[in-house]
Parts: C-alpha cells; structure tokens; sequence
C-alpha cells in the first residue's frame, strides 16, 4: 500500500486517550480512540450528553492535548508541534463552528468573518472580497453590513460558518452547530455545510444529538464509554 502524501488520509487520530483528575479519582474520557478522515469526507459523532464529544473536538482541534497518543495531518504529526506552530495550523488549516456562534458583537456579519484573516496578519482589503463571497454563499449577501444582534439564530450561525471557512481550511470541526435553532434554521445550516464541503473538497467532523442529520454524512461514530466505535 502507498504511503505517499495523496493516498494518506487528511486527518488521523492514533491511539489517543483523555482523561481529568476528580478529586482523588481519575476520570477518562477517550481510551485508544482511533479514525481516519479524507478530504470530501464527512464524519458525524454522536453519545449521549457528558460521553466526551466536546472534549474529542478540543483534542482534535489540538485546544487541548491528549495525555498519550498522535494526531497526524497530511501525514505529519501535530503532537510535537510549540503552541505556535498549532496556533498557526488552527487559523491556516482548520474551521470551527459552535453551538454558540461566538460572534463579536460590535462588529458587522462582514468584519466577523473577516476577523481570522485580519488576525493573521492580512489587510481589510485584502479580506473583504473573500468575505462578502461567503456571505453570499451561505444566503447573507444582504446582510453583510448588520450587526450580530441585528442576525436571526439562523443568520448568526450562517456568518460563523462563514468565518469559519474564510482561512479556506482542510479540516471543518462542527460542535452541534445546529442544535441551538429551529428546526428550518438547522437543517439549513446543515445542508449549507455540506453543500460547502462537497464544493470545497472539505473535510469535515460534526458533533451533534441529530441522528436524521447525523445519517446523511458518509460515516456515523458513536462516543460511547470513553470508546468511539463506528455505526455499520
């Protein structure tokens, strides 16, 4: 089998283990979880609420270290990476989206989004017109000028996928960006999701209790005892 870069998985968590002190007693939360992603991929995890969803996205989203394994992209290991070099991986080659949108709220739709470029060093004019082509994307382009509190749910969370996907990411990681709206809100996000990923050629791995949504992504993970174990 080829181990060159374009036969290797995008994404890869190998043997990682999670756990938290309580006391006296030692909590795991992930026991030798292992997966693999490509890019065009979408990956859903589903548990029940307190199984370690939020905490896996953390670690993979390397916001918080495993006590033991490795994550590798395009085959290279981030496990060994300065706090740096990640901070540098997160805003080049991964997108995040919340439950809660985590807008600025003194700021436009379009200056959101914008923000991760300007972040990292680029010009407002250099943003803007990669800004106002997601918000069109995602059905905002007539919003781009209003403030967070001037958004619908639906509308707020439509600028955060935006921003989430202005750095243009390999790797989007989804904490139930859909479970704080209606039901036409969410299934709006979700198609725009991977309707983005597709065109794209996105990777992408949602957390959410959906299971109708959960079952139009290529694969199904069930986080379950600390263990993630795949649906057939």
């Amino acid at each position: 089998m080829s181990t060159s870069l374009q036969h290797s998985p995008l994404f890869s968590a190998i043997k990682i283990c999670k756990s938290f002190q309580s006391g006296e007693k030692r909590i795991h939360i992930l026991k030798n979880l292992e997966f693999s992603i490509n890019k065009g991929e979408m990956m859903s995890v589903v548990g029940a609420s307190g199984s370690g969803k939020t905490t896996l996205l953390q670690v993979l989203g390397t916001l918080d270290t495993p006590d033991s394994g490795e994550l590798l992209f395009e085959g290279d290991s981030l496990t060994t990476r300065s706090d740096g070099e990640l901070a540098d991986f997160r805003n080049k080659s991964l997108g995040f989206i919340f439950q809660f949108h985590h807008l600025l709220p003194e700021f436009s739709a379009i200056e959101n989004v914008m923000m991760p470029g300007l972040i990292a060093g680029k010009k407002k004019e250099e943003m803007e017109e990669p800004a106002r082509k997601l918000l069109k994307q995602v059905e905002l382009n007539h919003r781009t000028e209003h403030k967070v509190n001037e958004l619908s749910g639906g509308e707020q969370q439509r600028t955060a996928l935006a921003r989430a996907l202005i750095m243009k990411p390999s790797l989007l990681l989804a904490d139930e960006p859909t479970g704080n709206l209606d039901a036409r809100s969410g299934n709006l996000v979700f198609d725009l999701i991977k309707s983005l990923c597709r065109d794209l050629d996105l990777a992408a791995i949602m957390v959410t209790h959906n299971q109708e949504l959960a079952m139009q992504m290529d694969s199904i993970f069930t986080l379950e005892n600390t263990t993630l174990l795949q649906q057939s």
